[in-house]
This record gives structure tokens, C-alpha cells and sequence, in this order.
């Protein structure tokens, strides 16, 4: 294209421009402005929904991180919570444990038991350390030993009752004998009657007292107590309390099953007795029962 031909078309666009300036300010475009911005008006729309869209999604997307931090937050809070709930409820199992063994200890002055300063310190008092997985087997390992004056032989107690006994010891440990156990034996005495008798386990962990003679008196719910013959294990510790009697007619003896009034299974403290006073329950009377008093009967007054 020439020189002259450009020029002769960049006149024309300069008049154009300057006619559409005078006709826009006039007004008389305003009709074709109006139908132009209409049709781009979608357009720009569109491109400003995606625009806000993506802003939208954006916030949100940083709203979930949020939620999620939040809640990982709460749980961490409440496995907080529940671990300390857990402490402070074992902390108060612990405690009342001990005050019964303190209580146990104050209410028999005689034993010299293995934590006597359990409360404070803890030396003495023979805590569960491990149980044997054996079901034919029934003992339990207690953290005193010989280095703390244990020694084999020594009865061991809770405050409900008669536990076992120390079969072997080392330095800071020692080995307790069930009564449980089918090679434990306690002689026994039944209260009410003070009949007597030997307290055994067996395999099935179950207590049975034998060889009661036929002729003693031995009923369901009486209760079995260490009669301290031979000196094994001191009197009135408490063993059970007999809930089946077994009598036959042509046996010199009768026996019967007893209910542990240790729950073995919930052990977890126990106190071993260093040194009490062999004395015989069985040389001591047989408590007479008192008699209740006769009922007055009383007269309707004559009307």
C-alpha cells in the first residue's frame, strides 16, 4: 500500500473518531451503546462469577482446615482428660487399699506385718508383681524378699483374709503359696461349732475343707477360720464361708465347699506376717450361745 493511500485511510479514522465523539456526546448513540453492553454483559459476568467462584472455594477449603486442626485439638484434649481420669481413679483405688490394710494392722496389734509404714513409704508392704499363667500352679510373686526380713514359712494376709503362705524368697522378691493352691493346707475351724478340719485347694482353685468328722455340726453360710494348730499360721483368719456340705453315710468324715473370702483374682496388695503368737483356737471353749429372751405375752384387757 502507498504512502498516500495510508494516510488518505488514517483521515478517514480520524474524522470517524471525531464524529462519533460529537455524536456520543449529543447522545444520539446511546441506543447502540445500550444493545453493545448488552451483549457482552454475560461475557463479563461469567468471567466474574468464575472469579468470586474460586475465591469461594478457596475459603472454603481453609474454613475445613480450620475445623479439622479444631477437632484434632478437642480429641487431644479429651485423650488428656480421660488419662487423668484413669490416674486419679487408680490413685483412689491404691488409697483405699491401704487404709484397709492400715485398719487391718490397727485392729491387730499382735502381727508384726510388713508395712506397718505403707502409707508413708512403701518398704514393707509386698505389692503383686506378676501372677503365674499356670491354672494348676497358684502363686504370686510380691517385691519383699529376704533383704527385707522375709522368709519362708510366713503367713501371708489381707484384710479380708487368709492369702497364703512364703514358699521362697530371693533378695527382693518372694514367692506366696496360695490357699488356693492343691498343695496348701490350713487347718481350719468351723466358728460357730469350732468343729474342725483341713482347708485344701485343688486343681480347680476351689477351697474344700476335709476330714470334719461325721458327727460335727457344718452347715452352708458358716464360716471357716485358721484354727492355728501346729503353728503354721496363727488363729481366727478368716478362709471362707461354706457354701455346699457333702455327707455320706458311710464315711468317718464329711466334707465341705467354702467361697474365699480373698478375691484372688482382684489381688493386688497384700501384708506378710514377720511374727505373731502360735496360739491353738481349739483349746479355747466352745462360745455358748446366748439364749434370746422369752416373749411376754401380753393380755387384751377385758372390755
Amino acid at each position: 500500500m502507498s504512502s498516500r493511500n495510508r494516510n488518505t485511510i488514517l483521515f478517514f479514522l480520524i474524522v470517524i473518531a471525531v464524529l462519533a465523539l460529537i455524536l456520543h456526546q449529543a447522545g444520539i448513540l446511546q441506543p447502540i451503546e445500550d444493545l453493545a453492553l448488552g451483549a457482552v454483559q454475560p461475557i463479563f459476568g461469567g468471567v466474574l462469577g468464575v472469579g468470586e467462584g474460586a475465591r469461594d472455594v478457596t475459603t472454603g477449603l481453609t474454613d475445613v482446615n480450620n475445623l479439622r486442626n479444631k477437632v484434632d485439638e478437642l480429641q487431644a484434649q479429651l485423650n488428656e482428660l480421660n488419662a487423668s481420669r484413669i490416674r486419679i481413679t487408680e490413685l483412689e483405688n491404691e488409697n483405699t487399699l491401704l487404709r484397709q490394710q492400715l485398719g487391718y494392722k490397727q485392729s491387730n496389734p499382735d502381727f508384726d506385718l510388713a508395712g506397718a509404714v505403707v502409707l508413708q513409704r512403701n518398704p514393707d508392704l509386698a505389692r503383686v508383681t506378676g501372677q503365674d499363667p499356670s491354672n494348676l500352679a497358684r502363686y504370686i510373686i510380691v517385691d519383699q524378699g529376704s533383704a527385707d526380713g522375709i522368709k519362708i514359712g510366713m503367713p501371708v494376709v489381707t484384710p479380708q483374709g487368709l492369702a497364703g503362705r512364703i514358699v521362697s524368697t530371693g533378695s527382693r522378691w518372694s514367692k506366696v503359696l496360695l490357699i488356693t493352691d492343691a498343695a496348701s493346707s490350713v487347718s481350719a475351724v468351723v466358728q460357730s461349732t469350732r468343729a474342725t478340719g483341713i482347708v485344701q485347694g485343688n486343681v480347680n482353685g476351689n477351697l474344700v475343707i476335709k476330714y470334719v468328722p461325721q458327727g460335727e455340726a457344718i452347715k452352708t453360710g458358716d464360716l471357716i477360720l485358721s484354727s492355728g494348730m501346729g503353728g503354721t499360721y496363727p488363729k481366727r483368719l478368716v478362709i471362707g464361708q461354706v457354701t455346699q456340705v457333702h455327707k455320706l453315710d458311710n464315711e468317718l468324715f464329711q466334707e465341705a465347699m467354702i467361697m474365699p473370702s480373698v478375691d484372688f483374682t482382684r489381688l493386688e496388695f497384700v501384708l506378710i506376717l514377720k511374727k505373731f503368737t502360735p496360739a491353738d483356737i481349739t483349746q479355747e471353749p466352745t462360745p455358748t450361745p446366748t439364749p434370746l429372751p422369752k416373749a411376754t405375752p401380753t393380755r387384751t384387757p377385758a372390755p
